[in-house]
């Protein structure tokens, strides 16, 4: 694994797939500024500063393209909860991978596929977790209920020591998730879900839908109840 850390850029992501060709397999790189962070469904990441986590994971685990490869987000959601626990934290997930604590949004997780053709080339796993910023800078995130890990223990955050127990924590089974898929993850990720049985409102890329969230399926995708049916959504955001 090597490590990069620029001192700003636009999107960690951005950069990490305009270098895909020359980047080896699980590169890391990492930004002390992003100037415009990206989240799921084209929504931006805001910057609460200096002392935050902006990275990404140059992922080339094969020549072709897994159905699973779509998990890795959720894989990664399962892997920052259980850091966030050794913490002292009870952090979960609201569906797909956002990361809460106490309701509020402390982490997102961005997953790009990048294909020339029908070949697939790797893709970048971009991550945002606020760990150092104070109240009057989560305030600032429009239409969002935002914390980091500084409020919540009331101290101020290692941003590297974090970055390199999450990367060990998320390499040390990254080889048998892809031999697994989400089904190697998915009780750990039930048991920090805050979404199941519970009515929600999921946007989609063009329309939004509702139900009840029943379950997370083998796939680890949504699956829904409405007027009596059950329906399964693969990509999406619960508001």
């Amino acid at each position: 694994m090597e490590l990069i850390t620029l001192k700003e850029v636009d999107s960690t992501n951005n950069y990490a797939k305009k270098n895909l060709e020359i980047f080896s397999d699980k590169t890391v790189v990492r930004a002390l500024r992003q100037t415009s962070g990206k989240g799921r469904l084209n929504r931006s990441w805001v910057d609460l500063g200096e002392g935050n986590l902006f990275f990404s994971i140059v992922l080339k685990p094969s020549d072709k393209f897994c159905d699973i490869y779509a998990n890795l987000t959720q894989y990664m959601s399962v892997v920052l909860c259980e850091l966030l626990e050794e913490y002292g934290l009870a952090p979960q997930i609201k569906w797909p991978n956002d990361v809460l604590i106490d309701g509020k949004k402390i982490a997102g997780i961005l997953s790009e596929t990048v294909m020339l053709g029908a070949n697939f080339k790797g893709l970048i796993l971009g991550v945002g977790i606020n760990l150092n910023a104070e109240i009057k800078d989560v305030k600032r995130v429009p239409d969002k209920l935002v914390t980091a890990l500084s409020i919540e223990l009331s101290t101020k955050i290692d941003a590297v020591e974090f970055l390199n127990k999450l990367l060990d924590k998320f390499f040390s089974n990254y080889d048998e998730f892809l031999d697994n898929g989400f089904e190697f993850i998915k009780s750990d990720y039930i048991k920090r879900a805050c979404f199941l049985d519970k009515e929600v409102c999921v946007q989609l890329i063009n329309e939004t839908k509702h139900g009840i969230a029943k379950s997370v399926n083998d796939s680890g995708e949504l699956v829904l109840e409405d007027d009596g049916k059950e329906f399964s959504l693969t990509i999406g955001d619960i508001l």
